[in-house]
């Protein structure tokens, strides 16, 4: 199976206060993997340290099979990694849903007329096909996370990185979420305090603590109910 993406030796501190020392982690094609931790623990400092938005002071972060030092390499890897921010108000920009989900696409090289076909693809798979031409900023909470979790899915991208994807939703909102991830297709990593949703998401998890990553238990992860019947009741 791919690894996608593979951490060796990974030092990081902000400002003196140590995050991450000798850190290892790896993620492989197929996976859905809940990232679980105390606030403060790593968590989103690791998917930014993933994404080049933070440079370690030791270590080696592989994406795709290749080491990724340069601006340069992150740039390129992140073309092929979807990532939803935490607050939604800063991952949309453009006037219409329509013209954010084309913006990606677009700004890839594709033309008009292929672009205009991802977003239509997108809008079905999100279930917001009569939402194109909605002005953004006057979406709920709700329909803002999943245009940008469909941001991310516009770009075709190998697998997706989500943090905290469900903050502030309510339970009719969460089970969105769940439901095009569940049909997306696509191994993710997944950052989130809600265990509900993570049962329901999720393949396997695990624990940022001290800087590390230990076990979880069984008890979570979607263990108990296949991914199958989950997707079938949610879409």
């Amino acid at each position: 199976m791919e690894t996608l993406i593979s951490i060796a030796n990974l030092s990081f501190a902000y400002d003196k206060i140590e995050v991450f020392h000798d850190f290892f982690f790896s993620f492989e094609a197929g996976q859905r993997i809940g990232l679980v931790g105390s606030n403060g623990s790593g968590k989103s400092t690791l998917l930014q340290l993933i994404m080049g938005l933070l440079k370690p002071s030791a270590g080696e972060i592989e994406l795709f099979g290749q080491a990724r030092r340069t601006e340069k390499e992150f740039r390129e890897a992140r073309l092929q990694i979807g990532f939803v921010f935490q607050d939604a108000n800063d991952q949309l920009f453009c006037p219409t849903v329509g013209d954010d989900l084309a913006f990606g696409p677009l700004n890839m090289g594709k033309t008009d007329q292929e672009a205009e076909q991802i977003v239509d693809e997108t809008l079905a798979l999100l279930n917001l096909t009569a939402f194109k031409d909605r002005v953004t900023y006057g979406l709920s909470d709700g329909e803002k996370k999943l245009v940008a979790l469909g941001t991310a899915l516009a770009m075709k991208p190998k697998m997706l990185i989500l943090d905290e994807p469900t903050t502030c939703l309510d339970p009719e909102a969460c089970q969105r979420i769940a439901s095009v991830l569940l049909n997306c297709g696509l191994p993710y990593l997944v950052v989130a305090h809600d265990r509900a949703f993570l049962d329901q998401v999720v393949t396997s998890s695990v624990r940022l603590k001290d800087g590390r990553i230990v076990s979880e238990p069984k008890g979570l992860a979607g263990l108990a109910r296949p991914l199958s019947a989950l997707a079938s009741e949610l879409a």
